[in-house]
């Protein structure tokens, strides 16, 4: 997991036991499920889930995609959650993106969902090369640059933009370091979506920090939009979401 300039780094450990009801798999989850399935291929592959956490993605790829699925994972916390929900047959494993504990050409796809900000990129996608067999795919879920600048917390936390634009790569930068890994022709796919959340719910996520940009926050800023947060938010919350969906071929 790659720390901030300053040290810090998120801790997933911490919020592990909250952490599906935080982020639950959402319409907007869904749809980008269906659209990672669809253009990597998934249906009934050999598959590797790179930062499988609690095993939300690792569950629907066997119940809705038929497919044969391993996940690793750097926190034990978020691994002893995977470990009680995903069905049986699914293989996990602690370790990390940059080194995976499998053989070269173990499979046919990996998946990286919302994961390649917390990574050493060029080591990862190197990796997953290398555990790919020839004509393998990576799909990659991430969010699109234009996500951050409307994001629904902006407003109280500013420098939630600042900091993740900087940990989000742009399409451009992760085709060259995909290129850079090997990898050949890639494919990017805009998925737009919008949801509401009534006021307690994004309250909710808010006091239990449901993205990792929270443990980057200073700490004056976090009180402080917190505090608005409380004061300002309305009955109903629109989230507007830039997701983007990259496909890869080994």
């Amino acid at each position: 997991m790659t720390p901030a300039a300053d040290g810090r780094a998120p801790r997933f450990d911490e919020r592990a036991a909250r952490y599906d009801d935080l982020r639950p798999t959402s319409a907007a989850w869904w749809e980008r499920f269906e659209v990672l399935v669809e253009a990597a291929d998934l249906r009934g592959r050999r598959l590797l889930d790179v930062g499988c956490g609690t095993g939300q993605l690792a569950t629907a790829l066997v119940e809705r995609a038929h497919a044969k699925v391993w996940g690793i994972d750097p926190s034990a916390e978020m691994l002893a959650v995977a470990r009680r929900r995903v069905p049986r047959g699914v293989g996990l494993k602690r370790a990390c993106a940059e080194d995976l504990p499998f053989r070269d050409g173990w499979f046919d796809r990996v998946t990286m969902s919302l994961v390649v900000h917390l990574v050493d990129r060029p080591a990862a996608f190197a990796e997953a090369f290398r555990v790919l067999a020839p004509g393998g795919r990576l799909a990659i879920a991430t969010f699109h640059p234009d996500h951050f600048d409307g994001y629904w917390l902006r407003g109280f936390f500013p420098s939630i933009a600042v900091i993740d634009r900087h940990r989000f790569p742009s399409p451009r930068e992760l085709e060259r370091q995909l290129a850079s890994a090997g990898f050949a022709a890639t494919a990017a796919i805009r998925v737009r979506s919008v949801e509401t959340l009534a006021r307690e719910q994004a309250l909710a996520r808010i006091r239990g920090r449901h993205i990792s940009t929270f443990d980057l926050l200073d700490a004056d800023e976090l009180r402080e939009g917190s505090a608005r947060a409380e004061r300002e938010l309305p009955d109903r919350v629109e989230v507007r979401l830039e997701q983007l969906v990259v496909v890869a071929h080994r």
